[in-house]
């Protein structure tokens, strides 16, 4: 029996990457709310929504990039 384990890693560091964001979310907005109220969750929430734009598209490039070099490579 053979283990891939790149796909094992692979899938480690999607699920860490989720349940990082998850937390950053839900227990900092969460806490935001609790100390400050909804209007200031709301705030931190569009600032937390403009932060990954940058980093989803520089996410988005590099998969993109990775999608062009392995066809480019199987021809």
């Amino acid at each position: 029996m053979t283990r891939d384990l790149r796909k094992y890693s692979s899938q480690t560091s999607v699920q860490l990457i989720i349940g990082a964001l998850s937390l950053l979310f839900l227990i900092g907005l969460g806490l935001i709310a609790w100390l400050y109220g909804w209007g200031a969750a709301l705030m931190g929430f569009l600032c937390l929504l403009g932060a990954m734009i940058p980093i989803g598209l520089i996410a988005l490039s590099l998969n993109g990039l990775e999608f062009l070099l392995k066809k480019i490579d199987k021809d």
